[in-house]
C-alpha cells in the first residue's frame, strides 16, 4: 500500500502510541499531554483518523486488555505498527526540514518553537 500523506491529527495519533498501547480515550488525553493542550483531537477526528491507519497498516487494533477485570471491554486498543513507525519516523524528518528552512528564510529563529520547560 502508497504511503498515507499524514495530518496533523494522525501524526500526534502516531506519536501517542509509541510508547504504548492505547484505547481512544487514552490517544486523545497523550496528545493534549504531548502538546501541552495545542492540540485537542475530538471523537469526530480521532476515530475517522484511526480509521484511516488502520486502512494503511499504520496501527493495528489489539484484542488484549491490560487489566480485564479493571477495563471497560468495549474499549478498543490500538498499537503502532513498523509501517506506522516508519511514516511517524519519515513525517517528523520532512517536519524538521520545513523548521530548517523557515529558519533559513529568517521566518523562524533557531530554537523559537522549543518549549520554556
Amino acid at each position: 500500500m502508497g504511503a498515507l500523506l499524514l495530518t496533523r491529527a494522525a501524526f500526534y495519533i502516531l506519536l501517542s502510541l509509541v510508547d504504548e498501547e492505547r484505547h481512544g480515550y487514552g490517544i486523545m488525553l497523550e496528545v493534549t499531554r504531548l502538546t501541552e493542550g495545542a492540540v485537542r483531537l475530538n471523537s469526530a477526528t480521532l476515530y475517522r483518523s484511526i480509521k484511516q491507519l488502520l486502512a494503511a497498516g499504520y496501527i493495528d487494533q489489539i484484542d488484549e486488555r491490560p487489566d480485564p477485570a479493571l477495563d471497560d471491554e468495549r474499549r478498543r486498543y490500538y498499537r503502532l505498527t513498523e509501517a506506522g513507525k516508519k511514516a511517524a519516523e519519515a513525517e517528523a524528518v520532512r517536519l524538521e526540514q520545513a523548521v530548517r528552512l523557515a529558519e533559513a528564510k529568517h521566518l523562524l529563529r533557531p530554537g523559537m518553537g522549543e518549549s520554556r520547560a
